[in-house]
């Protein structure tokens, strides 16, 4: 008797809890800030948000739940209410390149108690420049190549996304070569060298240009990379003599029995 009334005991206590618990949770808030805030900056006022009294904050004991080991991302001023960084917040680090990047946080009060998520919605900001692996992009191109001839270049990265990730490329004035941008399919910018004027090996062996890569970004960062351009020989030239007749002096030297040739 006394095991199946503690059974019934906890089984109530167990719905009481329930009941409980999903009486102080309540809905989502959302706040969308910039990356990379100093601490201690202001991303909203939750206090205000959900009409809670600010006097109270203190003694409701509200805080931002850390339980579980999870992270804390932001801090609640007591004083004033306000939702505050509470530290440096990387969106790269955090996402990678997802459009979106989200932060869900708890923010706790006691007496009565309720539970409300937090969702922070990390903006990017244009703190990447464009960058290329290699510092020297080479190519070899044979001097009876074709003009139209195209040569795909190394793509730039860059940690941002959107607009603030590289937009177009800028090739270096010369009289060779002309530049083409294009989008890839998944709206990624890459860059094709294309031959404008052929190429002479026996007037110039080798051609070096500045390749920049150049974000969307307010300012716009960019980056570079030397392009290095080797050209190879082809046959394009029959031998030649350097005089068109070659004129021959023949003396006979009979007596001798010796003959002298002279060119």
């Amino acid at each position: 008797m006394d095991f199946r009334r503690s059974s019934f005991t906890r089984l109530v206590w167990g719905f009481c809890s329930f009941g409980l618990m999903a009486h102080f949770v309540y809905g989502d808030i959302s706040y969308s800030f910039p990356e990379e805030m100093k601490h201690g900056s202001v991303i909203g006022n939750i206090a205000k948000d959900l009409g809670l009294d600010v006097k109270r904050l203190s003694t409701r004991k509200a805080r931002i739940d850390t339980e579980g080991n999870r992270k804390r991302y932001c801090n609640v001023n007591l004083d004033t209410g306000e939702l505050t960084v509470a530290g440096r917040i990387d969106r790269e680090g955090l996402c990678g390149k997802k459009a979106t990047c989200l932060i869900k946080q708890d923010f706790m009060l006691e007496n009565p108690l309720e539970l409300h998520r937090i969702s922070l919605h990390v903006q990017d900001i244009n703190d990447n420049s464009p960058n290329f692996e290699k510092d020297v992009i080479k190519i070899e191109i044979r001097e009876s190549t074709f003009k139209g001839a195209r040569f795909l270049l190394e793509e730039a990265h860059d940690a941002d996304i959107g607009e603030n990730a590289v937009q177009t490329y800028i090739l270096q004035s010369n009289s060779h070569f002309v530049l083409s941008v294009n989008t890839n399919d998944i709206g990624g910018k890459y860059s094709e060298l294309i031959l404008n004027k052929e190429l002479d090996r026996e007037q110039q062996t080798e051609v070096s240009l500045i390749l920049t890569a150049v974000d969307g970004g307010t300012p716009p960062r960019s980056g570079t990379v030397a392009i290095h351009v080797t050209v190879l020989d082809a046959n394009d030239n029959a031998p030649v003599f350097s005089e068109n007749i070659l004129s021959f002096h023949v003396v006979d030297f009979s007596n001798s029995g010796t003959e002298f040739v002279e060119s």
